[in-house]
């Protein structure tokens, strides 16, 4: 079950991202030549007006078929379609073709946020919660309880705010075997409670004991749920964005990674985990997957949107078109790359599913 979720969850983002480069082609004028769901060979096909609508044997996404879309293409233009082939269109219409995919993926997140705001979201706030208490930690013994609310640590006659959960859990460690005071607040009133943060914890658990978080679970109206759709997609996107980023500079640092790098495996190990809790955390995760397309998508690597629009923004500011010999080369060395990146991430999973 879990597979034929995750075989849907990508199929949708894959379908939607390309919805928008067709919406985008067909309002600038560029003919499509065929808008397929599922990659062929072909099952079924309809002809409306210019456009082939295909139903395709392998149920992965889909795909669309811009007339001219490569400039290497060009000689093949008839004179009848030629200004209605893409690479024929100013720099403007081919990059609002090219960033619609990515538009739409953002959108997908954005209305799904929408949905789960009027069914309920964990919003992020400035007060650390105590989620849980593992037994025989020092937590435990010190008297803290669930649902209090971590204000301030005071230690060595300094007070240290606390307002999230990483500023919590960076302090712990660096404090190990001290005794402090945690100022927590319950049920409206404030107490202060000694503790001495643990040197060496059990696997899995920190210097306290204790399971923390930042984000609270909120109902909102369906006047209210667009903008909080808003804030969360804008939220996760910076987040993603910035993951990548740090993605890449500790692989230019010859670093490993701080973050999980997952594959087709990876994600559809994920999505099992999300359908374990329910339709609405499978929608979540269904949007995180599509912010995570779009920020892939748009990263300036050839092969890639963001590969293509660099060479629309060439082109753009310097008039001149990109050498057709040398697009083609980088973009077929870019997919070369992409495909051996994917095999080596795929291995990766399947090596920490045996492990």
């Amino acid at each position: 079950m879990s597979i034929v979720i995750f075989l849907i969850i990508l199929s949708v983002l894959i379908l939607v991202h390309e919805l928008g480069h067709f919406i985008a082609a067909k309002k600038n004028g560029v003919m499509v030549e065929e808008f397929g769901i599922g990659y062929p060979p072909r099952i079924f096909s309809i002809k409306k007006g210019e456009t082939i609508y295909s139903i395709n044997l392998l149920p992965f996404g889909g795909f669309v078929k811009v007339y001219g879309e490569e400039y290497h293409e060009e000689k093949k233009n008839d004179k009848k379609n030629i200004k209605r082939a893409f690479i024929n269109k100013k720099p403007w219409q081919k990059a609002t073709i090219i960033v619609a995919g990515v538009i739409g993926n953002i959108i997908l997140a954005w209305f799904i946020f929408t949905y789960l705001s009027t069914q309920g979201i964990y919003i992020a706030t400035n007060n650390v919660r105590i989620e849980n208490i593992q037994k025989n930690s020092p937590a435990f013994f010190a008297g803290l309880l669930k649902k209090d609310i971590v204000k301030t640590i005071k230690l060595n006659n300094k007070t240290y705010n606390i307002e999230t959960p990483n500023e919590l859990i960076s302090l712990t460690k660096k404090v190990e075997g001290q005794k402090m005071i945690i100022v927590i607040e319950r049920e409206n009133a404030s107490l202060e409670i000694p503790i001495i943060a643990r040197k060496n914890p059990p696997k899995n658990e920190g210097p306290l004991g204790i399971v923390i978080s930042n984000t609270e679970l909120k109902k909102y109206s369906i006047f209210e749920a667009p903008i909080i759709g808003l804030k969360q997609t804008f939220l996760y996107l910076k987040a993603i964005l910035l993951g990548f980023i740090g993605l890449f500079t500790d692989l230019f640092m010859l670093r490993k990674p701080a973050i999980a790098v997952a594959g087709p495996i990876g994600i559809a190990q994920y999505t099992s985990q999300a359908v374990k809790y329910g339709v609405n955390s499978i929608m979540e995760f269904t949007a995180l997957l599509s912010l995570n397309l779009a920020v892939l998508n748009i990263i300036p690597f050839p092969a890639l949107d963001g590969g293509r629009f660099s060479f629309v923004l060439y082109e753009w500011i310097s008039k001149k078109r990109v050498n057709q010999d040398f697009e083609k080369i980088v973009n077929g060395l870019g997919m070369m790359i992409l495909i051996t990146l994917l095999i080596i991430i795929t291995i990766s999973d399947i090596f920490k599913i045996l492990k």
